[in-house]
């Protein structure tokens, strides 16, 4: 994972990008470990989310789409990212420690690990933005790790506590900044900020203003790390978060649509005007706040909202809602039905390296001259890159255990070994 290009939307693995696959998330199930089909249906949902990235960036723009294909569409615009972000808070707590955190010299080992992480990927993201624009969501993601350290050794209970109250508070915060933060004021803070020279996307960006902001995004990533802490294979827990899911989806949309009327839902791609994160790639761009207005007024109403990427309470809610329930599905179908998970194997592989998926899709754009959007209500190069995704990850997973990327981010890590 904010705004949205008319042809763009940015995310990443694990998240998008985001720890590299633990042992456990490759190795075959072992018979009746549900804990293992837990982690296997992780997976899966970040296959989900790395395809539903492709379909914002390469598929047909949400007005050109009819039936099945609007709704495919619009699912995908803005929470592909959003489960990205979820699956990340989820992953650190397998670096962290899932049930109980990880303390004395493994808890200090793991902070080194995810702090290693962080800026490998603050560092990668800067890089990749310079080349593809601030639809880049992995330079975020170094900046959510690096705040949700401030979380590795809380409850699970104090995890949800927070995560509700960040939802609550940081969209309000980012709301009250933006006009302090328009015009002169952001092009005097940007004029001595390196990031924001070497790439187009500097603090401000990343903070408040950016795709994926991290102030009200990261009440997503300490979701996940909430999630992490449960016990995901227990059909009890199961049952609970479905009906946590299907609740918050319920009541954020709902409430949503009763104070802010029948557009409330609207997504920014139907008009193909920046400021949401859901449109396709096609570079760098601004968001209204950032377009260098001096009298920038944000209205009330805007707070009521809930469309893709509208980073309202009411939208990080209702993600939310919907983020657990493709993580409960996808792990209830992977624990229930083993030959569901026999062929969703090559799915599954996609999501071992996400990282990988992720960025290779912006290359594979770049190298075959995609237009950002796709050709105009065709399906045919998002359904490509997809299968190219699938082929690729189900091959390369026969050979090594971590993708190319997912390799080399574990290598980067290795210090913290030496941590004492």
């Amino acid at each position: 994972m904010t705004h949205s290009q008319p042809p763009h939307e940015k995310a990443a693995r694990e998240h998008a990008p985001g720890p590299s696959p633990d042992p456990a998330l490759t190795a075959p199930p072992a018979k009746g470990d549900a804990s293992m089909g837990r982690l296997v249906g992780v997976d899966l949902a970040r296959a989900l989310a790395v395809f539903g990235m492709y379909i914002v960036h390469v598929g047909p723009m949400l007005s050109t789409t009819s039936g099945v294909g609007t709704w495919v569409r619009y699912m995908a615009d803005g929470h592909s990212s959003v489960l990205f972000a979820t699956l990340a808070g989820f992953s650190l707590m397998l670096i962290a420690g899932r049930r109980e955190p990880k303390t004395g010299l493994a808890g200090r080992k793991a902070k080194a690990r995810i702090a290693i992480r962080a800026v490998v990927l603050l560092a990668f993201g800067t890089l990749l933005a310079k080349f593809y624009g601030d639809v880049i969501i992995i330079g975020f993601y170094g900046v959510y790790f690096l705040v949700a350290m401030l979380f590795l050794r809380l409850s699970g209970k104090a995890l949800a506590i927070t995560a509700a109250a960040l939802a609550v508070a940081g969209p309000q915060a980012a709301f009250l900044m933006r006009p302090l933060l328009s015009g002169s004021v952001q092009q005097a803070v940007d004029a001595y900020d390196p990031l924001e020279r070497l790439s187009g996307v500097g603090v401000i960006d990343l903070l408040f203003t950016g795709f994926y902001p991290t102030v009200p995004w990261i009440a997503f990533v300490v979701a996940g790390m909430a999630l992490g802490r449960v016990d995901l294979s227990a059909p009890a827990n199961q049952r609970r978060l479905a009906a946590l899911g299907a609740g918050l989806t319920a009541v954020a949309y709902g409430l949503s649509l009763l104070l802010a009327g029948k557009d409330a839902l609207r997504s920014m791609a139907e008009d193909g005007s920046s400021g949401s994160g859901s449109g396709s790639w096609s570079g760098s761009s601004k968001p209204p706040m950032d377009s260098g207005s001096f009298d920038y007024q944000p209205s009330v109403r805007e707070l009521f909202v809930a469309g893709p990427h509208s980073g309202t309470t009411f939208d990080i809610v209702g993600s939310v809602g919907v983020a657990i329930l493709v993580i409960v599905g996808a792990t209830f179908l992977m624990d229930r039905l083993p030959r569901l998970r026999r062929l969703a194997a090559p799915l599954v592989a996609v999501g071992t390296m996400s990282l990988t998926a992720y960025v290779g899709h912006f290359a594979v754009m770049s190298w075959l001259s995609l237009p950002g959007g796709g050709v105009r209500g065709s399906w045919v190069p998002v359904l490509t890159l997809i299968a190219g995704a699938v082929v690729f990850a189900a091959v390369w997973s026969r050979f090594f255990r971590r993708g190319p990327l997912e390799y080399l981010l574990n290598l980067a890590t290795k210090p913290a070994k030496y941590v004492k």
